[in-house]
């Protein structure tokens, strides 16, 4: 079998078999296929999609390329819960305490960010002397003390995922919903929770830009959980970034010259600064100083420069 002909099969929109998917993820993680090609098999994925049945031997495939762990000697109901992301995204870091405070224990294996988005991981580093990476057993241990644990992907658990998820960031492929699915699928699978929660986003600060997306890729996934018998459930959440209500309002100076070149400064710098510390091109000079807030606008004619 030739990697470069699963590529032309579904270049031209052909169903891709469980021997050629298998092919695919057993050669790719032993790095016996390079990255270039899967790039152009991911494109060919995000182009013309994946039927539920390729996309259920995609997540199987994926799933069993590395361990898969047992949970089942920690008693209680093991649970996990997984966020498609978008800005700002947090619930993970609150909802983790509130399920063990209610007798439930998470067991959580959680990703970093992709595309525009901060990961969980991401977050969890940025407290000094938090270890996102713990052992099989150390993971175990902690769940069945605490009723808690949210780490990093480990190593052994679903090794083509990692792969895949990296390419997937720098290959403009983020978004497609096959390969969004089967990837958080398959780790979810792989670490041994009882029932899964996904919380799909859509908005301007997710990946899933409308609603319509969003259901799609829940319903993908709620399928892919009853294909392989495991209790998957569903949330789909709306997740807005007003850019607006980012900017600091505050005094400050802006100076138009005449051929169209805007300069703005805080109006404590402007106030601070010698007129020689101005700069502007020669032969240009300045057509209007005005004091005004970050936040208000200002339209300037001109018949001079590119503005």
């Amino acid at each position: 079998m030739r990697f470069e002909d699963i590529i032309e099969k579904k270049r031209d929109k052909k169903e891709l078999t469980r021997e050629e998917i298998h092919f695919w993820i057993s050669n790719y993680v032993k790095d016996e296929i390079p990255d270039y090609q899967v790039s152009s098999l991911l494109m060919a994925i995000y182009l013309n999609g994946m039927n539920n049945k390729e996309i259920g031997i995609l997540t199987d495939e994926m799933r069993m390329s590395g361990q898969i762990w047992d949970l089942s000697d920690i008693p209680g109901l093991k649970v996990d819960k997984h966020s498609t992301g978008g800005v700002g995204d947090k619930v993970s870091l609150v909802l983790g305490p509130m399920i063990a405070a209610c007798g439930a224990k998470l067991a959580k294996m959680s990703g970093r960010g992709l595309g525009h988005t901060g990961g969980t991981l991401d977050k969890l580093e940025s407290i000094p002397g938090l270890d996102i990476h713990k052992t099989y057993e150390d993971f175990k241990k902690q769940v069945n003390e605490i009723g808690l644990a949210i780490i990093g992907q480990d190593e052994n658990i679903d090794p083509a995922d990692k792969k895949i998820y990296a390419l997937r960031d720098v290959t403009g492929t983020v978004g497609s919903i096959p390969l969004i699915a089967s990837s958080i699928m398959s780790k979810k699978l792989a670490s041994g929770a009882d029932c899964i929660l996904l919380d799909v986003k859509y908005g301007s600060g997710a990946f899933m830009k409308n609603i319509d997306d969003a259901k799609v890729l829940a319903q993908t996934m709620v399928d892919i959980g009853k294909e392989l018998h495991k209790d998957v459930k569903a949330e789909i959440t709306e997740i807005k970034i007003d850019t607006a209500a980012m900017i600091t309002k505050e005094d400050c100076v802006v100076m138009v010259t005449r051929d169209g070149y805007v300069k703005r400064t805080s109006f404590r710098s402007y106030t601070a600064s010698n007129p020689e510390d101005i700069t502007i091109k020669e032969g240009d000079y300045i057509l209007g100083i005005y004091e005004m807030s970050t936040l208000d606008t200002l339209l300037v004619f001109t018949t001079h420069g590119n503005y």
